[in-house]
């Protein structure tokens, strides 16, 4: 009998390609990475606790879509996520970021992400009771009664019709709110672990003074939303909450490591090479499977997905000390961008840069398009400044773009309404002359 496993690796590679040009390996990679999660759900124990991840290493330059190929794939999974930079990291015993950090901030992204699903199932029953709060406390404030006259008795009906009709949203009212501030500011102390250090101090304060309750005067529309916050917060169990977030963290969370090639060894056995390698070693168990004491309990890492990457120009994968690389047995090439590529960037993505400006100016009542040819001239200006200067990919379309647009932008305010067309010659008009002057390109573009 089939299984419903959700997203097949083919339907997962079509959702990629609505915001990704390109890089089919890659996205071919992860939507199988993805695809053997669901599968190892249902496979039967003791043999799923055998079926570890394949971690996956990104190589390609700046810009091509590995970062946005993994935080895509966590979005489809509606997985916890986390992206670090490998760069920020200190071998253990050294000021800086320890790896563990690294487990602790994922299980933080997996209770938000939890407690969001559970206040959403519960907002309506808050904002019910957070409605009969603020009537109450509208009846009882005195700055309330001024909007009616002094010959009308104030009623609860009246109230309620008014608060309805928006009437009161303006109006002050005073509630009895909890205040989450410390009762002291905490001093910023540069040590080995202090994540560590922080975070049991946090919690052990937090359990002796407990949040206070004071009361505040407040506007009408923002006591509702503080109102409907405290509720959602008495009507769900944090503690089941931290449950399934360390579960999901465990068996669903993605964590991407950018710049892996910053710390992988040349060669060399002194200075900075050796503390590169003291990361690695650091980061290994993460990778490998162990667990992490965290403030809402132990976290095994076992069944993480860890997709790695970098544009590896110096070094290469292979520079990685050997324990680590048999923990990324997938290897795919992310290809640079051609002309082409970007024309296909600037139009199909459904979160285009093109389409995103022209809602942006929309808003101030300009209307903008995009021709043929001058989707073509901003690709090409785009694909010759990066291979005259730095190749930062398609980042290099936000600056051209935000050049392009910068007095259509400013003078917004003064012009509309109008209809503008970004044609070949308007693009060549606001930016070919920097496109051509390889050192004002370097600053400008």
């Amino acid at each position: 009998m089939m299984i419903n496993l959700g997203l097949t690796p083919k339907e997962i590679v079509a959702e990629l390609d609505k915001y990704i040009i390109g890089q089919r390996e890659a996205k071919k990679a992860v939507a199988v990475a993805l695809r053997n999660r669901y599968r190892r759900k249902y496979v039967s124990s003791p043999l799923r606790e055998e079926i570890m991840p394949k971690n996956i290493i990104m190589i390609g330059p700046t810009g091509v879509g590995k970062t946005e190929i993994a935080r895509r794939l966590a979005r489809l999974a509606k997985a916890p996520f986390l992206k670090v930079e490998a760069s920020k990291f200190t071998e253990v015993g050294y000021v800086g970021k320890d790896v563990e950090s690294i487990i602790r901030e994922l299980v933080e992204r997996s209770i938000n992400m939890v407690k969001e699903e559970e206040m959403e199932k519960v907002k309506k029953k808050a904002e019910k009771l957070a409605e009969k709060r603020l009537i109450d406390a509208i009846l009882n404030s005195k700055k309330s009664a001024d909007i009616y006259s002094k010959d009308e008795p104030l009623s609860k009906e009246k109230v309620i019709s008014s608060l309805m009709a928006g009437e009161l949203d303006e109006d002050y009212v005073e509630l009895e709110i909890s205040e989450k501030k410390p009762p002291f500011p905490f001093i910023e102390v540069s040590v080995p672990n202090v994540d560590d250090i922080d975070m049991g101090l946090r919690d052990a304060f937090s359990q002796l003074f407990p949040p206070r309750r004071a009361k505040k005067k407040i506007k009408v529309k923002e006591a509702r939303n503080v109102l409907i916050q405290e509720e959602s917060e008495k009507l769900i169990d944090i503690e089941a909450i931290k449950r399934e977030a360390i579960r999901r963290a465990e068996n669903d969370g993605i964590v991407f490591i950018d710049e892996i090639d910053k710390i992988a060894s040349r060669g060399t056995t002194h200075g900075p090479d050796v503390s590169r390698e003291g990361v690695q070693r650091d980061l290994l168990p993460i990778v490998e499977g162990c667990t992490v004491n965290t403030k809402h309990g132990q976290v095994r890492t076992d069944y993480i997905l860890f997709i790695a990457s970098g544009a590896f120009h110096i070094s290469k994968p292979s520079d990685l000390i050997p324990e680590l690389q048999g923990r990324f047995p997938i290897r795919v090439s992310l290809n640079s961008l051609t002309q082409e590529d970007f024309k296909k960037i600037l139009t199909e993505p459904e979160n285009a840069l093109t389409k995103q400006y022209t809602e942006l100016l929309k808003t101030e009542g300009i209307e903008v398009s995009f021709s043929a040819d001058g989707i073509e001239e901003i690709a090409k200006f785009a694909y010759e400044v990066n291979e005259k200067t730095e190749n930062i990919g398609a980042r290099r379309l936000h600056t051209i773009l935000e050049k392009l647009l910068e007095e259509i932008s400013f003078n917004a305010p003064d012009i509309s309404p109008a209809k503008i067309v970004i044609t070949r010659d308007f693009v060549r008009e606001q930016i070919k002359d920097i496109a051509e002057d390889r050192d004002l390109s370097k600053y400008i573009l």
